[in-house]
């Protein structure tokens, strides 16, 4: 993130060990990202902090005690509506990803990725897109059935060019990269991927993407 052309956001790091997060905090710090403004063990203290802190963007640990990211994540947005936040999760951490997607999380990266991923992850998030570590979302496309998806809505319904915003969605791109692909503003492309989730009832773009599988418009 250029800070001469970017703000760079304010965030809380939210992890039960505090190793990682001091060493999230420094490695934040020395290539100049974000300002980290708080820290928390588990979502209990997050919430406290939330009392009197407003972050831009919350770096979430999906596992923790006392309260974890998910009842964390569900209860911040309650009190920050347009908080963004980004869950740091390990591979064994499957069975919450659906849950903390149903939640609202705007991106999720794992721990063992390195920094330039981080960085990407918290531009895309904080320019309104999302970010998903590409071998997170193709393992949780892999699994699609576990999820409760009750949409109903046929995909006869979406525009010729919502499904082609669609597929390029699925295919990881940014609302920038689809724009320039598809020779379109970036702001129609908000507008299809607005009317997207209007049409289909999903709240958000891992959502989008099972909808997508679910109705063969794309394939894995």
């Amino acid at each position: 993130m250029d800070p001469h052309h970017k703000e760079k956001p304010d965030i809380i790091i939210v992890d039960d060990h505090m190793i990682f997060r001091q060493g999230l905090k420094s490695i934040l710090a020395f290539h100049n990202i974000a300002n980290v403004i708080g820290e928390a063990s588990n979502g209990k203290e997050l919430l406290e902090l939330l009392t009197y802190l407003k972050p831009n963007l919350v770096l979430m640990d999906i596992d923790m005690p006392t309260m974890n990211g998910i009842e964390a994540t569900e209860k911040a947005l309650e009190l920050i509506p347009e908080l963004k936040i980004i869950a740091f999760t390990m591979y064994n951490d499957e069975d919450y990803y659906y849950k903390m997607i149903d939640r609202g999380v705007q991106g999720f990266i794992l721990k063992t990725n390195g920094i330039n991923e981080l960085q990407d992850a918290i531009e895309n998030v904080m320019s309104g897109d999302t970010y998903f570590s590409n071998d997170l979302l193709r393992k949780i496309i892999k699994n699609f059935g576990k999820i409760n998806n009750s949409v109903s809505v046929q995909h006869e319904k979406l525009t010729h060019r919502e499904i082609e915003v669609l597929q390029q969605i699925c295919l990881g791109l940014t609302t920038d990269e689809i724009a320039e692909k598809l020779f379109i503003s970036p702001r129609t492309v908000k507008s299809h991927k607005s009317n997207l989730l209007e049409k289909t009832v999903c709240k958000n773009t891992p959502s989008l993407i099972l909808f997508a599988k679910k109705n063969k418009i794309v394939e894995f």
